[in-house]
Protein backbone atom coordinates (compact mmCIF):
# COMPACT_ATOMS: atom_id res chain seq x y z
CA UNK A 1 0.00 0.00 0.00
CA UNK A 2 0.93 3.35 -0.45
CA UNK A 3 2.03 3.53 -3.76
CA UNK A 4 -0.07 6.43 -4.37
CA UNK A 5 0.66 8.84 -1.56
CA UNK A 6 -0.25 12.04 -1.95
CA UNK A 7 -1.15 11.81 -5.48
CA UNK A 8 -4.24 13.51 -6.93
CA UNK A 9 -6.17 11.89 -9.48
CA UNK A 10 -8.99 12.42 -11.85
CA UNK A 11 -11.01 9.51 -12.59
CA UNK A 12 -13.70 10.13 -15.42
CA UNK A 13 -16.52 7.64 -15.52
CA UNK A 14 -15.59 6.73 -11.86
CA UNK A 15 -18.94 6.09 -10.55
CA UNK A 16 -19.41 2.25 -11.15
CA UNK A 17 -17.89 -0.39 -13.28
CA UNK A 18 -13.48 -0.07 -14.01
CA UNK A 19 -13.55 3.21 -12.93
CA UNK A 20 -14.90 2.70 -9.68
CA UNK A 21 -12.74 0.39 -9.27
CA UNK A 22 -9.93 1.95 -10.14
CA UNK A 23 -10.99 4.98 -7.78
CA UNK A 24 -10.95 2.82 -4.55
CA UNK A 25 -7.82 0.85 -5.26
CA UNK A 26 -5.79 4.50 -5.65
CA UNK A 27 -6.94 5.41 -2.55
CA UNK A 28 -6.60 2.45 -0.76
CA UNK A 29 -2.72 3.54 -1.95
CA UNK A 30 -2.73 7.00 -0.57
CA UNK A 31 -4.40 9.26 -3.64
CA UNK A 32 -7.07 11.27 -3.32
CA UNK A 33 -9.40 11.11 -6.60
CA UNK A 34 -12.12 12.83 -8.09
CA UNK A 35 -14.52 10.93 -9.91
CA UNK A 36 -16.82 12.50 -12.48
CA UNK A 37 -20.19 10.03 -13.61
CA UNK A 38 -23.34 11.68 -15.02
CA UNK A 39 -25.73 10.12 -12.67
CA UNK A 40 -25.95 11.71 -8.84
CA UNK A 41 -26.97 9.15 -7.34
CA UNK A 42 -24.53 6.64 -8.83
CA UNK A 43 -21.49 9.01 -7.74
CA UNK A 44 -23.04 9.27 -4.40
CA UNK A 45 -22.87 5.46 -3.95
CA UNK A 46 -19.62 5.29 -5.47
CA UNK A 47 -18.40 8.08 -2.40
CA UNK A 48 -20.32 5.89 0.09
CA UNK A 49 -18.40 2.69 -1.04
CA UNK A 50 -14.78 4.08 -1.20
CA UNK A 51 -15.19 5.59 2.03
CA UNK A 52 -12.86 8.98 2.07
CA UNK A 53 -10.34 11.05 -0.10
CA UNK A 54 -12.56 11.17 -2.35
CA UNK A 55 -14.81 14.61 -4.16
CA UNK A 56 -17.81 13.29 -6.98
CA UNK A 57 -18.30 16.14 -9.56
CA UNK A 58 -21.14 15.11 -11.59
CA UNK A 59 -20.54 15.63 -15.53
CA UNK A 60 -20.87 14.51 -18.73
CA UNK A 61 -17.23 14.34 -20.35
CA UNK A 62 -19.19 15.30 -24.03
CA UNK A 63 -20.11 18.16 -22.16
CA UNK A 64 -17.09 20.78 -22.30
CA UNK A 65 -18.81 23.17 -19.71
CA UNK A 66 -18.67 19.72 -17.49
CA UNK A 67 -14.80 19.25 -18.08
CA UNK A 68 -14.17 22.86 -17.23
CA UNK A 69 -16.41 22.92 -13.61
CA UNK A 70 -14.19 19.60 -12.48
CA UNK A 71 -11.32 21.02 -13.07
CA UNK A 72 -12.39 24.33 -11.36
CA UNK A 73 -13.21 22.04 -8.36
CA UNK A 74 -9.92 20.51 -8.90
CA UNK A 75 -7.87 23.31 -8.82
CA UNK A 76 -9.70 24.77 -6.44
CA UNK A 77 -9.67 21.82 -3.70
CA UNK A 78 -6.20 20.47 -4.64
CA UNK A 79 -4.22 22.96 -6.43
CA UNK A 80 -3.46 20.53 -8.97
CA UNK A 81 -3.31 17.11 -10.46
CA UNK A 82 -0.75 13.97 -10.79
CA UNK A 83 -3.01 11.44 -12.71
CA UNK A 84 -5.87 11.12 -15.16
CA UNK A 85 -7.47 7.75 -15.86
CA UNK A 86 -10.15 8.80 -18.60
CA UNK A 87 -12.23 5.60 -18.03
CA UNK A 88 -15.83 7.05 -19.29
CA UNK A 89 -17.10 5.41 -21.68
CA UNK A 90 -20.55 4.94 -24.19
CA UNK A 91 -21.06 0.92 -25.89
CA UNK A 92 -23.72 0.38 -28.27
CA UNK A 93 -24.17 -2.85 -30.18
CA UNK A 94 -24.98 -2.03 -33.48
CA UNK A 95 -24.34 -3.79 -36.70
CA UNK A 96 -22.80 -1.46 -39.61
CA UNK A 97 -26.17 -0.97 -41.23
CA UNK A 98 -28.24 -0.67 -38.29
CA UNK A 99 -26.00 2.37 -37.55
CA UNK A 100 -27.64 5.74 -37.36
CA UNK A 101 -25.82 9.22 -37.07
CA UNK A 102 -27.25 9.60 -33.68
CA UNK A 103 -25.18 6.33 -33.26
CA UNK A 104 -22.17 7.14 -34.23
CA UNK A 105 -22.51 10.68 -33.24
CA UNK A 106 -22.97 9.69 -29.75
CA UNK A 107 -20.43 7.16 -29.85
CA UNK A 108 -17.15 9.54 -30.97
CA UNK A 109 -18.65 12.32 -29.03
CA UNK A 110 -18.23 10.54 -25.33
CA UNK A 111 -15.31 8.32 -26.21
CA UNK A 112 -12.82 9.75 -28.21
CA UNK A 113 -14.07 13.65 -28.02
CA UNK A 114 -14.99 13.88 -24.67
CA UNK A 115 -11.62 11.10 -24.07
CA UNK A 116 -9.33 14.20 -26.11
CA UNK A 117 -10.69 17.04 -24.20
CA UNK A 118 -10.41 15.79 -20.57
CA UNK A 119 -7.12 15.43 -20.78
CA UNK A 120 -6.62 18.86 -23.09
CA UNK A 121 -8.32 20.81 -20.51
CA UNK A 122 -6.58 18.88 -17.82
CA UNK A 123 -3.26 20.07 -18.89
CA UNK A 124 -2.24 23.62 -16.96
CA UNK A 125 -3.35 21.34 -13.58
CA UNK A 126 -1.38 18.55 -14.36
CA UNK A 127 2.10 18.54 -12.84
CA UNK A 128 5.12 17.46 -14.35
CA UNK A 129 6.18 13.97 -14.14
CA UNK A 130 2.55 13.25 -13.91
CA UNK A 131 0.76 9.75 -15.27
CA UNK A 132 -2.28 9.69 -17.86
CA UNK A 133 -4.05 6.63 -18.68
CA UNK A 134 -6.56 6.39 -21.44
CA UNK A 135 -8.87 3.03 -21.08
CA UNK A 136 -9.42 2.16 -24.78
CA UNK A 137 -10.57 -1.79 -25.93
CA UNK A 138 -9.34 -4.85 -27.27
CA UNK A 139 -11.71 -4.61 -29.32
CA UNK A 140 -9.10 -2.29 -31.26
CA UNK A 141 -7.01 -4.61 -31.70
CA UNK A 142 -9.42 -7.61 -32.98
CA UNK A 143 -12.60 -7.46 -35.35
CA UNK A 144 -15.66 -7.91 -33.61
CA UNK A 145 -19.24 -7.89 -35.38
CA UNK A 146 -21.39 -4.99 -34.81
CA UNK A 147 -19.02 -3.28 -32.60
CA UNK A 148 -17.40 -1.00 -35.86
CA UNK A 149 -18.16 2.24 -34.45
CA UNK A 150 -17.17 1.48 -30.47
CA UNK A 151 -13.82 0.33 -32.13
CA UNK A 152 -13.43 2.92 -33.83
CA UNK A 153 -13.48 5.73 -30.99
CA UNK A 154 -11.00 2.78 -29.31
CA UNK A 155 -8.54 3.07 -32.35
CA UNK A 156 -8.82 6.97 -31.85
CA UNK A 157 -7.89 6.17 -27.90
CA UNK A 158 -4.81 4.46 -28.81
CA UNK A 159 -4.16 6.80 -31.34
CA UNK A 160 -3.76 9.75 -28.78
CA UNK A 161 -1.76 7.94 -26.53
CA UNK A 162 1.24 7.31 -28.92
CA UNK A 163 0.65 11.44 -30.00
CA UNK A 164 0.53 12.67 -25.97
CA UNK A 165 3.51 10.29 -25.02
CA UNK A 166 5.66 12.24 -27.95
CA UNK A 167 3.89 15.42 -27.05
CA UNK A 168 4.41 15.58 -23.41
CA UNK A 169 7.54 13.90 -22.55
CA UNK A 170 9.51 16.64 -21.85
CA UNK A 171 7.12 17.56 -19.28
CA UNK A 172 8.22 14.16 -18.04
CA UNK A 173 4.18 12.84 -18.04
CA UNK A 174 4.12 9.39 -19.22
CA UNK A 175 1.00 8.50 -21.13
CA UNK A 176 -0.35 5.01 -21.87
CA UNK A 177 -3.32 2.91 -22.55
CA UNK A 178 -4.98 0.40 -21.31
CA UNK A 179 -7.21 -2.27 -23.12
CA UNK A 180 -9.26 -4.27 -21.44
CA UNK A 181 -10.98 -7.22 -22.53
CA UNK A 182 -14.73 -8.26 -21.58
CA UNK A 183 -14.81 -7.12 -18.01
CA UNK A 184 -18.02 -8.06 -15.34
CA UNK A 185 -19.17 -4.70 -14.84
CA UNK A 186 -22.65 -3.03 -16.00
CA UNK A 187 -21.85 -1.91 -19.33
CA UNK A 188 -22.59 -5.64 -20.18
CA UNK A 189 -26.01 -5.70 -19.55
CA UNK A 190 -26.74 -1.68 -20.36
CA UNK A 191 -25.09 -2.75 -24.33
CA UNK A 192 -27.95 -5.63 -24.80
CA UNK A 193 -31.57 -5.09 -25.19
CA UNK A 194 -32.31 -8.52 -22.87
CA UNK A 195 -30.36 -10.06 -20.61
CA UNK A 196 -30.45 -13.45 -22.66
CA UNK A 197 -28.79 -11.65 -25.34
CA UNK A 198 -26.25 -10.51 -22.48
CA UNK A 199 -25.96 -13.35 -20.84
CA UNK A 200 -24.87 -15.04 -24.12
CA UNK A 201 -22.29 -12.64 -24.98
CA UNK A 202 -20.97 -13.52 -21.83
CA UNK A 203 -20.96 -17.13 -22.58
CA UNK A 204 -19.71 -16.66 -26.42
CA UNK A 205 -16.42 -14.37 -24.92
CA UNK A 206 -15.97 -17.22 -22.15
CA UNK A 207 -15.15 -19.51 -24.75
CA UNK A 208 -12.96 -17.26 -27.19
CA UNK A 209 -10.90 -16.06 -24.12
CA UNK A 210 -7.65 -18.26 -23.56
CA UNK A 211 -8.13 -17.90 -19.43
CA UNK A 212 -11.99 -19.08 -20.38
CA UNK A 213 -13.49 -16.58 -18.20
CA UNK A 214 -14.65 -12.89 -17.81
CA UNK A 215 -12.33 -10.58 -16.49
CA UNK A 216 -12.70 -8.77 -12.59
CA UNK A 217 -13.16 -4.73 -12.62
CA UNK A 218 -10.45 -4.98 -9.65
CA UNK A 219 -7.89 -6.75 -12.19
CA UNK A 220 -8.29 -3.76 -14.29
CA UNK A 221 -7.51 -1.50 -11.33
CA UNK A 222 -4.42 -3.24 -10.31
CA UNK A 223 -3.42 -2.92 -13.78
CA UNK A 224 -4.48 1.32 -14.35
CA UNK A 225 -2.30 1.45 -10.86
CA UNK A 226 0.64 0.05 -12.49
CA UNK A 227 0.03 2.51 -15.54
CA UNK A 228 -0.69 5.17 -12.96
CA UNK A 229 2.33 4.68 -10.10
CA UNK A 230 6.60 4.94 -10.46
CA UNK A 231 6.23 0.78 -10.89
CA UNK A 232 5.86 1.63 -14.48
CA UNK A 233 8.41 4.57 -14.95
CA UNK A 234 10.25 3.64 -17.75
CA UNK A 235 6.69 3.19 -19.93
CA UNK A 236 5.05 5.36 -22.15
CA UNK A 237 3.01 5.38 -25.30
CA UNK A 238 2.07 1.34 -24.34
CA UNK A 239 -1.15 -0.17 -24.87
CA UNK A 240 -1.38 -2.60 -21.90
CA UNK A 241 -3.41 -5.11 -23.04
CA UNK A 242 -5.72 -7.33 -20.19
CA UNK A 243 -8.51 -9.30 -22.14
CA UNK A 244 -7.47 -12.75 -20.96
CA UNK A 245 -5.53 -13.21 -23.88
CA UNK A 246 -8.36 -13.08 -26.55
CA UNK A 247 -6.53 -10.30 -28.72
CA UNK A 248 -3.17 -11.95 -28.90
CA UNK A 249 -3.69 -15.83 -28.93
Amino acid sequence: MGKLKGKVAVITGGSSGIGLATAARFVAEGAHVFITGRRQAELDKAVAVIGSNVTAVQGDIARLEDLDRLYETVKREKGGLDIIVASAGYVEVLPTESVTPEHFDTTFDINARGTFFTVQKALPLLRDGGSIVLVSSGMHIKGFPAYGVYAATKAAIRSFTRTWAAEFKDRGIRVNTLSPGLIETPIIDGQFSSKEEADGARAMFKQITPLGRIGRADEMAAAALFLASDESSYSTGIDLVADGGITQL
